[in-house]
């Protein structure tokens, strides 16, 4: 198996997907469009839409059906950076190495392109798959879980409160990351195997990839973000310490951190040879999330 040939077929598919499934720039209003693809054209590694599609794929289906949830939860994945960014929030200028999009346009339009690609992802669930209402259903239910104020949103609440906190303790930590980090990407694999129809069990073990896939990504960056420099990792480096947020690092120290990420990516990948069928390709892709530098 050729891991980047096959990445770049995945990856292909997702940014033909990105034009297609968006709104023109010069669809009115043209600013906020533009934002709305400056901020979704900015490259990126695509992990969640890749992890979506090869999911589907391992699965017996067709890629291409899998598509518009894959750009779906690239939407949300991208809102949630777009607001991340943000001055009340995070505060940062850089993403995927270029400007943030408050800073290549204003706040008040980085604050709408990211309600409309939120928005977005949720009006192509319900037109793409008219034709199977049960998979619409699952799929809307899917993403709505992990972006909403229990998962992701919260995680990012969660992670805001602990700004500056010196007694956080492991399990808050885990809370925020199973959510703000973890959700997202357990939905990738959950909703892959919806559009393959995975059965109950089948589900549940992609849950369980995603959980421990999403830790080992947290504690990586977590771990980047001590380690790497801006150029490379094409956001911010230091932004945490300079925060005080409380990382796994901070928490476990470097050595720790490393193992934790090396236990979490062990159990995801073990859980993956539950399903029969080709599955290097997400192994691989699996082992190189957490095996980056940037």
């Amino acid at each position: 198996m050729d891991l980047t040939r096959e990445l770049k077929r995945h990856v292909t598919r997702v940014e033909r997907g990105l034009d297609l499934l968006l709104p023109a720039e010069a669809t009115r209003p043209s600013r906020l469009h533009t934002a709305m693809r400056y901020s979704l054209q900015a490259g990126g590694k695509r992990l969640r839409p890749v992890l979506l599609i090869a999911t589907a794929e391992l699965m017996g289906a067709n890629g291409d059906d899998a598509l518009p949830a894959a750009i779906a939860i690239e939407c949300v994945h991208t809102y949630s950076l777009i607001h991340d960014d943000l001055p009340c929030m995070d505060d940062d200028d850089l993403r995927r190495g270029r400007p943030t999009v408050h800073k290549a346009f204003d706040e008040a339009t980085a604050v709408l392109a990211g309600d409309a690609l939120l928005t977005h992802a949720f009006a192509l669930l319900a037109t793409s798959y008219v034709g199977n209402p049960a998979l619409a259903v699952a799929l809307t239910r899917e993403l709505a879980d992990a972006a909403g104020s229990r998962r992701l949103v919260g995680g990012q609440m969660e992670d805001l409160l602990a700004e500056g906190k010196a007694d956080a303790t492991p399990a808050e930590l885990e809370f925020i990351h199973l959510n703000k980090t973890a959700a997202m990407i357990e939905a990738s694999l959950v909703m892959g195997g919806l559009v393959g129809r995975a059965d109950d069990t089948q589900v549940a073990n992609l849950r369980q990839i995603g959980r421990h896939l999403g830790l080992a990504f947290q504690i990586v960056d977590d771990i980047l973000d001590v380690t790497g420099d801006s150029a490379t990792l094409g956001k911010t480096a230091g932004k945490d310490a300079a925060a005080g947020k409380t990382t796994y690092v901070t928490l476990h120290g470097l050595e720790r951190a490393r193992r934790l990420a090396r236990e979490h990516t062990d159990t995801a990948l073990g859980t993956v040879q539950s399903f029969s069928g080709q599955t290097d390709f997400l192994r691989t892709l699996i082992e190189t999330m957490v095996a980056r530098s940037g």
